[in-house]
């Protein structure tokens, strides 16, 4: 999920604020009609979201039975995500609400259309479970010569219960055909092996019938318990917000927890990193000096079978993700959570845990220094544009950063490179902290909110920390504050972008806003959950925006995601391009050429055989996501084959022959001396650094760029 900045209050912000609470005003005088029937807590919260996106949302849709029907097909569409619990006929049943959710939102209708699904699916569910147990009852023939289409967005929801057994029979004979294959090959490996007994191959395919029915048994099992009145409800007010725009979000309170821990990088718990195993949740690492690490009753192998708030009656993990399992384990400083597991010897143990502060450091920036033969270039990898809106002493990327420069600059680096791939974004007012380290005084983004008043936001200090050579890393899944970094840099000529075609393209802001009217909307941590509305969209100091059309690199570099549709582009709701003025603005000092650095690029990347060998892969293997899959075991293996010898070629090529030499900073030679398993994650991510060929061609620019400084410096 792509984050966003937390607006604080300030004068600027005043026309939305003020919006805000007049909606409230508006809706508490509502309230106080005579006769109307008092709305349930679910009502309540679906018409407030109604309001809000009515009166604040950026561009509102109408809400109306366009509206209504967008809605009505995209929710059933997210509740039966793989279209194989409903047949034509319940969507058909359900019909008679396709123009009424509107009037549920505006509160001119009683809340009927998502409990009629929650109870439609629930049946469909236990019927969809029998069926799959009677397929798998009987074998398969996998020489039979026949596909399955497993691109669920392709196809429609079965016309009937003929139908609907015959794609499930096909998907649950792909599901086992995958396991046979393995278990063919596993035999295979081991028939040589002393005492090792051979399988008849009926033997084999009744045991990957057995390995498939007990994957569906748990998947269905997590169904299940998500198809509960809550987040049935959640998922509606979900997909109604979505429906304005891709990055509108509904957050029941324990989502916004888990929300306000991924951009803040702390939370409270245990400090136990979790993972699933056929089913169980499992210990997985202990951190050290945490609850569950002093306790020294936990060990790693233990199965957590169930959770319990300090006296209230625990709940049993059966069929949880771990995702959903570590919200239960997680809550708030102080409180207590306690856990029963079942050990290695199979006994049973519940121990008393209190909740403390757990610090995801790995997720904040970090640096190294390459040396090449045009210099020590430092390399700082950013993951998120992280910021603690809670704790003004907390961890904030901007002053993460400013230390790693600082601590690059004490070793006398030539050139920076800055990682920002995969960086989805964060804290607006830190990007624009950021971009001042890399410039003096000046705008960095502009910013326009629904009445079409845009407004700058700038650096105001006049100081640069660091005005040497520099570059920033981007892909396709570098997205909203990294956007507006790299568009800043470039526009000043500050730097040079490397990375893909152009980054993911989120030109929007959004601001955090409970649902709760009877407070104003104030509470951004309502009890009745918070919107993430997008409030503004932001633009280029040049003018244009990067909604939907992102950042082009200056130096284009082959990757894998280039044909996959991932970008803000391919989302059915993005908001439109749009551009204004553009700003007052003075581009850097010492301006780089950009054509003669992207010439030299180019010309090594047709000499490099991986990086054209990536870019033919990558094409071939974005071919295949339109194919039909195989069902018949010769065709699987050859398609498997030809496949995994793709994957394999592009992982091989992505890693350099000979590693670079990469050095961690002297200042962090005993970051992680108390905590062995961050020591050894630390080093496998220095390593993997050593051989990523995309740094290594960030390196190879940097010498570039290093080369032109010092021929404009000597010929001063």
């Amino acid at each position: 999920m792509l984050k966003v900045f937390k607006y604080m209050i300030k004068k600027r912000n005043l026309p939305i604020v003020l919006l805000v609470l007049a909606t409230g005003v508006v809706v508490a005088f509502r309230t106080l009609a005579f006769n109307e029937p008092v709305p349930s807590k679910y009502e309540r919260i679906l018409q407030n979201v109604g309001e809000m996106l009515a009166e604040i949302h950026y561009s509102p849709k109408n809400i109306d039975d366009n509206f209504s029907r967008e809605v009505f097909k995209k929710y059933l569409a997210e509740v039966d995500q793989e279209k194989k619990a409903f047949i034509q006929s319940d969507i058909d049943l359900l019909r008679k609400y396709e123009t009424k959710i509107d009037d549920e939102i505006l509160g001119k209708a009683p809340l009927e259309f998502v409990h009629a699904v929650t109870e439609l699916y629930k049946k469909r569910l236990l019927e969809t479970q029998e069926l799959c147990k009677e397929i798998l009852s009987q074998p398969f023939d996998f020489t039979k010569d026949e596909s399955v289409n497993l691109d669920f967005d392709k196809i429609d929801f079965p016309k009937n219960e003929a139908e609907k057994k015959e794609e499930l029979r096909k998907r649950l004979k792909y599901l086992t055909l995958e396991k046979y294959a393995d278990l063919l090959d596993q035999q295979e490996l081991n028939k040589n092996k002393p005492g090792f007994v051979a399988k008849s191959k009926e033997d084999l395919e009744k045991d990957a019938r057995d390995k498939a029915l007990k994957a569906m048994d748990r998947f269905y099992g997590h169904l299940k318990i998500k198809a509960n009145d809550d987040d049935q409800f959640n998922e509606f007010v979900e997909t109604i917000v979505q429906c304005m725009d891709p990055h509108t979000d509904y957050f029941p309170p324990v989502e916004k927890r888990s929300f306000d821990e991924d951009m803040s990088g702390h939370f409270f718990g245990i400090g136990a990193s979790l993972r699933d195993e056929d089913g169980n949740i499992k210990i997985a690492t202990l951190i050290t000096g945490s609850p569950a690490w002093k306790s020294g009753q936990i060990n790693v192998g233990d199965v957590i079978v169930k959770v319990a708030q300090a006296n209230q009656e625990p709940v049993d993990l059966t069929g949880y993700l771990v995702e959903d399992a570590v919200k239960l384990i997680r809550g708030s400083k102080g409180t207590e959570v306690r856990l029963t597991l079942r050990k290695a010897d199979g006994t049973q143990k519940t121990i008393s845990l209190v909740r403390d502060e757990i610090v995801q450091d790995e997720k904040f920036a970090k640096s190294v220094i390459v040396n090449s033969e045009k210099g020590k270039i430092g390399y700082i990898f950013l993951p998120e544009f992280y910021a603690d809106f809670d704790n003004p002493k907390g961890s904030r990327c901007s002053i993460d950063v400013a230390r790693e420069l600082i601590k690059l600059k004490e070793q006398k680096v030539d050139g920076i490179v800055l990682d920002l791939r995969n960086n989805g974004g964060g804290s607006l007012y830190d990007v624009v902290q950021m971009v001042g380290l890399f410039i003096d005084q000046g705008p960095v983004v502009q910013v326009k909110d629904r009445d079409n008043k845009p407004q700058i936001l700038s650096d105001h200090d006049k100081t640069v920390l660091y005005d040497g050579p520099f570059a920033v890393m981007v892909n396709e899944l570098s997205a909203s504050a990294s956007e507006i970094f790299a568009a800043a840099i470039q526009d000043y000529k500050r730097g040079v972008i490397i990375g893909s075609t152009s980054t993911y393209g989120k030109g929007t802001v959004q601001r955090n806003i409970g649902v709760d009217k009877a407070l104003g909307f104030s509470d951004a941590n309502s009890p009745l959950g918070t919107v993430k509305l997008t409030l503004q969209k932001f633009y280029r100091i040049n003018g244009g925006s990067t909604q939907l059309r992102g950042v082009s690199s200056d130096i284009v570099l082959p990757d894998l995601y280039e044909h996959y549709k991932i970008r803000e582009k391919d989302q059915q709701d993005a908001l439109p391009w749009d551009e204004i003025p553009k700003a007052d603005y003075s581009t850097w000092k010492y301006a780089y050429d950009i054509n003669n650095i992207r010439n030299s690029s180019n010309e090594r990347l047709k000499n490099n055989t991986a990086f054209t060998t990536i870019e033919n892969d990558a094409t071939w293997l974005d071919k295949q996501n339109d194919k039909l899959f195989p069902l018949s075991l010769d065709k699987y293996r050859e398609f498997q084959k030809q496949s995994k010898n793709v994957v394999k070629q592009i992982e091989a090529l992505s890693k350099l022959p000979v590693p670079m030499n990469i050095e961690t900073l002297p200042q962090d030679a005993n970051k992680y001396d108390a905590d062995k398993e961050k020591a050894d994650r630390y080093k496998q991510w220095v390593d993997s650094k050593k051989t990523d060929i995309y740094l290594k061609e960030a390196v190879n620019v940097m010498g570039d760029m290093i080369s032109q400084k010092n021929l404009v410096y000597n010929n001063k």
